[in-house]
């Protein structure tokens, strides 16, 4: 993908980098696979706020994605690709031979016209799926899963991937993009590529508006509330709060909140990299 850099017109044009949508080439989704979506804007079912810094933003309706992949050796054409607003990657409607419209998630170049195709004995092309048991070491792959059919759960997100590094018994073991190491099922399915929309992370919004349109409030620092309202509040001057901790107390900066007694610890390999 490719960001796009806007004259400075006004403040908030002066710093933005936005998305230039060079591989998107429709703003029409498919009808037939919208449904609609309902915001809470943090509030529970008694209407008291649970969740803080939400809130507002552009309505949006909601496109059914298909992670699963279960239309086995039955091909597909990407008809087109198109901006999802309720994720970071881009999409791909895909229609295949027998009518049927699925979306998927869109991985790093594939381009209208392209084939694709899921199951036993498809070739590791870019948008195949295939089981975790069929694909070649060393691959680059996405839109993982954890459990065999539950659907993809794992590198879904804009410019993720995993590797696959090898096998053990009926397991694979895989590599993250948070760098964790662990064992998946040789039945689970998994994407070849990477996913698209790679520079998500590095467009600048350039005004707090563009926050609001997106539907996130603003979010007030700890170290600014009294110390009624956060564990770091309160002192004289700019105090510099304590240690970092949550508004519950949760420590911040090392302290691992990971339970020790959850059964899939037993097939993580190696922990994910530390910050």
């Amino acid at each position: 993908m490719a960001l796009k850099k806007f004259r400075p017109m006004t403040p908030g044009t002066r710093t933005r980098l936005g998305n230039a949508f060079e591989e998107v080439t429709t703003d029409k989704p498919e009808k037939s696979l919208l449904a609609p979506m309902k915001k809470s804007g943090g509030r529970n079912h008694d209407g008291k706020m649970t969740m803080r810094q939400m809130g507002g933003g552009h309505k949006r309706r909601y496109r059914i994605i298909d992670f699963k992949r279960d239309k086995e050796g039955i091909p597909a054409t990407v008809k087109t690709i198109e901006y999802d607003p309720n994720r970071s990657a881009f999409i791909a409607l895909v229609v295949y031979a027998d009518g049927a419209k699925r979306y998927i998630i869109a991985p790093e170049g594939l381009k209208v016209g392209d084939q694709i195709n899921s199951g036993k004995g498809v070739a590791p092309n870019t948008g195949n799926a295939l089981y975790l048991s069929e694909i070649p070491l060393g691959a680059t792959i996405h839109a993982i899963e954890m459990s065999p059919g539950k659907g993809a759960a794992l590198a879904r997100s804009a410019g993720t991937n995993g590797t696959l590094m090898g096998r053990e018994g009926k397991y694979a073991v895989v590599k993250l993009p948070s760098g964790e190491v662990r064992r998946i099922l040789l039945t689970c399915k998994a994407t070849i590529g990477s996913t698209s929309n790679s520079d998500h992370g590095l467009q600048v919004l350039g005004k707090a508006g563009r926050s609001r349109w997106i539907g996130k409030r603003p979010r007030v620092r700890g170290v600014a509330m009294n110390p009624v309202d956060h564990p770091m509040g309160g002192g004289e001057g700019r105090a510099s709060g304590g240690h970092p901790r949550s508004r519950t107390g949760v420590m911040a900066k090392g302290q691992k909140t990971r339970n020790k007694k959850k059964a899939s610890t037993k097939l993580i390999i190696s922990k994910r990299k530390k910050r």
